[in-house]
């Protein structure tokens, strides 16, 4: 099943997409022999300033036709790891071969694309600055698995 976290911004050099790569890099070494990954980036960003809305036309373009959508919001289901693990493999085994994870900018994702999306997951009731959800969004892919892998990298 290929990954796709369709984010509103662009993340420049930095601590955060050092992170970033290097879990994706882990998760796609682990992920591949579980049927997990690849995972692809597809950065959104509106410079005409048309806000929340643009932001919601131009996150749809870059979801996959027929994928499992998922977004990232402090309204949504809190999930452990090993149910995140769980999740991902159902989606797997169900025959699912994409699945697009969004991560809305500064003013979140307007309510018609959470209303229309499969699955929202939250990392709790604090609200994180969208380039730390990503790494986060990422550790927990890797993390996940991990899980299914049955590798000691988790340790709960």
């Amino acid at each position: 099943m290929r990954i796709h976290l369709c984010v509103v911004g662009r993340l420049k050099g930095g601590p955060e997409k050092a992170l970033i790569d290097d879990y994706i890099k882990r998760f796609e070494r682990t992920g591949r022999a579980l049927g997990l990954g690849p995972v692809s980036i597809h950065e959104v960003e509106d410079r005409k300033g048309g806000g929340m809305q643009a932001e919601v036309e131009l996150l749809r373009r870059a979801i996959p036709t027929g994928a499992v959508v998922a977004v990232m919001d402090e309204r949504g289901q809190m999930l452990s790891s090993p149910d995140l693990a769980g999740q991902l493999a159902r989606w797997r085994d169900g025959g699912r071969q994409d699945l697009a994870l969004l991560i809305g900018g500064a003013d979140g994702l307007s309510p018609e694309l959470r209303a229309q999306a499969d699955m929202a997951i939250s990392f709790g009731p604090m609200v994180w600055p969208h380039m730390l959800a990503r790494v986060m969004l990422c550790e927990q892919l890797y993390r996940a698995a991990t899980i299914l892998a049955g590798t000691p990298y988790h340790r709960a």
